[in-house]
């Protein structure tokens, strides 16, 4: 089958920095799906695994990035349930398997769900990743209530892929009042059309709040630089309040500062469950879902901002080219 990989981990503008490669198809695990391809979504996350998993020391194969998928079973393992051959499913990968940079791949039928059927196999692209990320940030780190409790939440990169969903969910889901980062007139209109009721300035993140009219917020997501809001986010952060974050840090940070509050840190990373084979693997199919049907219902939209044409490494140098500027609303697909 046509794939395309890395065994080096090089700037993008490289000629190997991603390749055309042949595989042999996947082989299935008994609880796999065999999934034909029609569409992706690249991520940071795909940025970041290339630049990172050869830095010391090359692949000694080619090295399958993609996350996102949406495509039709075309072969089930014996253990597979709920699911045909012939279904067009969506899902957001393993990290330890080969990605979605491929015609075929084998995905576990648990952290897959069927996708929706009114929008696109590309416009569903857009989601997987991010809805599961924003989902459980919201629901399982955070324990959001899905009532109309009056909190607050601070949305901390609110015009980017994860933000855009996270402000949708919380919108429809809870009783949140949502206040979301923005500091250019296209990602402040980006924000209100997901669902935030504020938007404030990442630069000036303590007087923005305050000058929305809140001293504190219960929940703050970030989805931006951990670091770099470190000090105002202890600062903003209601008593008992809860801070959810899925951007790693190399600096020290004061955690201590929480203490006064009994504030929490969170910790979110989409891959944790299928990482470490949890018990609740099947969580993440239920999601996906859920998610499915809220966008066939019209109460979720779908985030395609871009998208590009064709399985081969110069469609898919293009995207993580774009990726890396860090400055793309909403989610970039390829349809294969």
């Amino acid at each position: 089958m046509k794939a395309v990989g890395f065994l080096k981990s090089l700037p993008i503008d490289e000629l190997d920095s991603l390749m055309d490669v042949d595989l042999p198809e996947p082989a299935l695990l008994p609880t796999d799906l065999l999934v034909e391809i029609e569409a992706i979504s690249v991520n940071p996350a795909d940025a970041k695994r290339r630049i990172r998993t050869a830095a010391e020391q090359d692949h000694t194969e080619p090295f399958i990035l993609g996350y996102d998928a949406v495509g039709i079973v075309r072969n089930m393992g014996a253990e597979v349930t709920g699911f045909s051959i012939g279904d067009r499913v969506w899902y957001a990968g393993d990290a330890n398997r080969p990605g979605s940079y491929a015609e075929l791949q084998a995905v576990d039928h648990r952290i897959a769900s069927v996708a929706p059927s009114s929008v696109s196999p590309a416009a569903a692209a857009s989601l997987p990743l991010v809805s599961l990320t924003a989902w459980e940030m919201l629901f399982d780190r955070l324990q959001v209530p899905t009532n109309e409790t009056p909190s607050s939440l601070l949305v901390i990169g609110g015009a980017g892929g994860v933000g855009s969903i996270t402000l949708q969910l919380a919108r429809k889901l809870t009783g949140l009042h949502l206040i979301a980062t923005a500091s250019r007139l296209e990602t402040v209109e980006w924000c209100r059309n997901m669902g935030a009721h504020q938007t404030v300035n990442h630069h000036n993140l303590i007087a923005g709040v305050r000058s929305a009219g809140l001293e504190t917020v219960d929940y703050i997501t970030q989805y931006a630089d951990t670091a770099q809001h470190w000090d105002a986010m202890c600062e903003l952060i209601a008593p008992q309040g809860r801070i959810g974050t899925i951007v790693e840090t190399t600096e020290k940070l004061d955690i201590s500062a929480l203490q006064g509050k009994s504030a929490a840190l969170m910790w979110e990373l989409m891959f944790t469950r299928s990482l470490y084979g949890t018990a609740d693997l099947a969580r993440q199919g239920q999601i996906l879902s859920r998610v499915a049907r809220l966008v066939d219902d019209g109460a979720i939209r779908t985030t395609e901002q871009k998208m590009l044409h064709g399985l081969s490494a110069t469609t898919l140098k293009e995207a993580h080219a774009i990726i890396e500027t860090g400055r793309m609303i909403g989610k970039l697909v390829v349809a294969y």
